[in-house]
């Protein structure tokens, strides 16, 4: 596996590219430092309303031929919106590689966003929206973000709300564009079996047309954390609960030691603490998570479990204990090195999924200005202390500084 390659266009558009040999398919896409925390008051969820939109139409396709296009070719066309990124990728046979650049280029920088297409998909996310009001676990964490950032745009839905969705036009969507692109903080990323001179080549030909901008926006900062507890009625047959508080940015030191004790409380592993609590001893729980959200001026940690309201209580009880015990003693040995071993082996597995590598190289350039190697995060996890966990447990998991919200039956 050869090192990632970057190449800067005379626009300010990266390139990034790992050339790995044993593949034969290519991953490739354009990331934007752009999310739904630079939206206005009155164009909340016009950022995820744009990613939908840029497959309806561009100045010299319909979206028909957008969808054909790739499929049509056994490719992938996707994209993502999330509170500080908006990405268009794809993924095919590498000898399509132009093709995919060369859509790419187009639904991102010519989209037309017909008036037609604008209120078919109107109605596409309006569902969208009522189908994550129906799922309560879904539900909960939009709330539970809301609760946490209360009226910031971190706090906001990314989908929108019905009357914001409902107003959005086509002058909103190019000022929407025309006050936040900034082509050098957009990165076209890849993964595959050629090399870099080769895409640059490819996006020489697609991108280095796009006019140069630098329109910064100022992002509106979020201080003033104070804990708050609701309690929801729903109809639903079970308790949801969604417990925590802010945390670390992405540019805070503490972050890889900190994601370290977040995956032992309640990471993807059935041996979490959490789970092995909650589930595996008491058999409150189908499944319970904590996770750790870094921003770029903040973060978000979060527990969540959903059980049957009779054991509610107990399980809250649980949570809390484990909370205190990471508060109240470090670490052995054995079981440090074991939870470091476990956070490492994960690590090197995702980076066995190329179209995750590739859109984490993007997403590190617009971050952290440079692709971390794996074996850097493992330093990092290594010199990690059992003091150092036991800080920042004590900094964290203080409940009566944690904001709770309960989702319980009507």
């Amino acid at each position: 596996m050869e090192e990632h390659e970057m190449i800067e266009l005379s626009n300010g558009i990266r390139i990034i590219h790992k050339q790995i040999t044993n593949t034969r398919i290519a991953h490739v896409g354009i990331m934007l430092d752009i999310g739904s925390r630079d939206e206005e008051e009155n164009e909340q969820g016009i950022a995820h309303f744009w990613e939908h939109m840029a497959f309806k139409g561009t100045k010299k396709r319909k979206s028909f031929h957008i969808i054909n296009r790739l499929d049509s070719l056994g490719g992938e066309l996707n994209a993502y919106t999330t509170r500080e990124k908006i990405c268009f990728y794809a993924s095919l046979l590498d000898n399509h590689l132009d093709k995919a650049v060369e859509l790419l280029a187009d639904i991102t920088f010519n989209s037309t966003f017909p008036a037609a297409q604008i209120e078919r998909e109107r109605m596409v996310i309006l569902e969208e929206m009522s189908m994550y009001l129906d799922t309560p676990e879904d539900a909960i964490q939009d709330d539970f973000d809301e609760l946490i950032f209360k009226d910031h745009p971190l706090g906001k839905n990314i989908l929108g709300t019905q009357d914001t969705v409902n107003s959005f036009t086509q002058k909103d969507f190019l000022a929407f564009l025309s006050r936040n692109l900034n082509t050098e903080k957009i990165i076209l990323s890849s993964v595959g079996n050629y090399s870099a001179k080769k895409l640059q080549r490819l996006a020489e030909k697609y991108l280095v047309a796009v006019p140069h901008k630098n329109h910064t926006p100022k992002r509106n900062f979020f201080d003033g954390y104070r804990p708050l507890i609701e309690t929801v009625k729903k109809p639903i047959s079970q308790a949801h609960v969604a417990m925590g508080s802010t945390s670390y940015g992405l540019l805070d030191e503490r972050r890889i030691p900190f994601f370290l004790l977040i995956n032992i409380l309640g990471g993807p592993s059935m041996n979490s603490r959490l789970n092995m609590s909650l589930r595996e001893k008491h058999g409150f729980v189908y499944g319970v998570e904590a996770s750790y959200t870094p921003y770029y001026e903040t973060g978000q940690l979060g527990i969540y479990f959903a059980t049957d309201p009779k054991n509610l209580k107990k399980s809250l009880r649980l949570v809390e204990k484990e909370l205190e015990l990471l508060k109240k003693r470090p670490m052995g040995h054995l079981q440090l090195h074991k939870a470091k071993q476990q956070i490492k082996g994960q690590l090197a597995m995702s980076e066995e999924n190329n179209n995750s590598m590739m859109l984490m190289m993007a997403k590190s350039i617009l971050d952290l200005s440079r692709v971390p190697d794996i074996n850097e995060l493992f330093k990092k996890i290594d010199q990690t202390t059992a003091g150092q966990l036991l800080d920042l447990a004590r900094e964290n998991f203080q409940t009566d500084k944690m904001s709770q919200l309960t989702y319980l039956p009507e």
